[in-house]
């Protein structure tokens, strides 16, 4: 960060075991819980200086959401998730506002044909179909760049072809789709009211298969050698050995399977547009990150393994995107380079609520409410993903306003989720 970028430190410091957490939190609510898979992190010998916690900070499988962890010789995979490569594409569009017709439902529609969306994936016989060529080619040239590498790790581990049942089909046939969960499509306008295309999503099955696969393979590994862990989530693999090597091989995949994957809805969903709306061009080159990654980078002139589970690299000057929820606003940054975040920010608003906790507390009529003015489902369905099951968007930029600053404001107009 430069003299004149510093702002005030905003973070605060929890005492941990063998290093301590910063935690960028000052204006809102962190569960006890989280705080407790924090420490448990700080007991590893192989962590550097600190954990570095974001103010979307929230409990997670395997470890904690919004957590930036700097490792020496060794990667813990339930760190990263099973959501590998998971993150945003964005760009800015020639549109603007009073070129979007009042009514935006038949557009939601058309995206939703275009891309699957859930469970579902691209259906091989309709992709064959008259008028469907399009998508098949913008599958089939992002697909050539993926698939001698997994057939070469599906040849190195008989296993992940055994638990997706014919990967390379499964991958092909998920490459340029949505998913669930908290996974999105949506367009959006900024304070120019210039629309913008805003996704985000990951690695799809492939992903989650190659996680859960050497998840369980760290924690046999721990096993074997006794060696013991406050959580058999924190099971790590060493460098140096053949698991870590393998592991780093097919993440690589992953994550470039997870942006080729936002790259390909991207295009889909520009064809869906430009059935609907005037010629327009794309005027700002798409911001495409990971925020659940491994990366190698070098901190406090160190050589490092940077976690980042639902955190974004904030280099100085890097652009990245931090959503809010599907009624909130969001927001393009430009990262201030903070070397005690590690150089990250927020990949989002974080959830207040668990989903089951969601579904009790919040009703269709809270849901709709929260949602006006934005075409989305209105259902039952979209409960556990309603506004107030996050944290509060403005809250969290405020709490680290000394990782990035704002570069444009974003208020959803479309949302489409699985």
């Amino acid at each position: 960060m430069n003299e004149e970028e510093k702002v005030e430190t905003a973070y605060n410091t929890i005492k941990g075991n063998l290093v301590d957490v910063k935690m960028w939190t000052k204006f809102v609510p962190v569960e006890s819980g989280a705080i407790d898979q924090l420490r448990s992190i700080t007991s590893l010998p192989f962590v550097f200086k600190h954990v570095a916690a974001m103010p979307d900070v929230h409990v997670g499988t395997g470890s904690t959401v919004g957590t930036v962890l700097a490792t020496k010789a060794a990667v813990i995979p339930a760190a990263v998730g099973v959501d590998i490569g998971c993150g945003m594409i964005a760009c800015r569009t020639s549109l603007k506002a009073d070129d979007l017709p009042d009514d935006l439902r038949k557009l939601r529609k058309e995206i939703e044909l275009m891309v699957p969306v859930g469970f579902d994936q691209h259906d091989i016989p309709r992709l064959n179909q008259a008028g469907h060529q399009q998508t098949r080619q913008v599958l089939n040239n992002q697909w050539k760049q993926l698939n001698k590498k997994l057939d070469e790790l599906t040849l190195k581990h008989p296993a992940l072809e055994k638990m997706a049942g014919k990967s390379e089909e499964k991958a092909y046939r998920q490459l340029g789709s949505l998913g669930g969960g908290n996974h999105f499509i949506e367009l959006c306008l900024d304070e120019n009211n210039d629309v913008w295309i805003m996704l985000h999503s990951g690695s799809r099955g492939m992903g989650n298969i190659i996680g859960r696969y050497f998840i369980d393979i760290a924690q046999k590994d721990m096993e074997a050698n006794s060696i013991k862990l406050p959580h058999r989530d924190l099971a790590y693999l060493q460098e140096g050995t053949p698991h870590y090597d393998n592991y780093v091989e097919a993440v690589d995949w992953a994550q470039e399977y997870a942006k080729r994957n936002r790259d390909t809805m991207l295009a889909l969903v520009i064809t869906a547009m430009t059935r609907h709306l005037p010629t327009f061009t794309i005027t700002k080159e798409a911001i495409n990150s990971h925020h659940n990654y491994i990366s190698h980078e070098t901190h406090f002139g160190e050589e490092v393994i940077i976690t980042r589970k639902g955190a974004v690299s904030a280099q100085f000057g890097q652009l990245g995107i931090i959503p809010g929820s599907m009624g909130a606003k969001s927001f393009i940054v430009r990262g201030l380079g903070n070397s005690e975040s590690f150089c990250s920010c927020s990949h989002g608003a974080g959830r207040v609520m668990s989903r089951s906790a969601a579904k009790r507390q919040i009703t269709v009529e809270d849901h709709v409410k929260a949602t006006e003015g934005v075409e989305c489902r209105k259902d039952e369905g979209m409960i556990d993903e309603s506004p107030s099951a996050y944290k509060d968007i403005d809250a969290v930029m405020n709490s680290q306003a000394d990782l990035v600053e704002i570069q444009h404001t974003l208020k959803q107009l479309l949302c489409v989720k699985g």
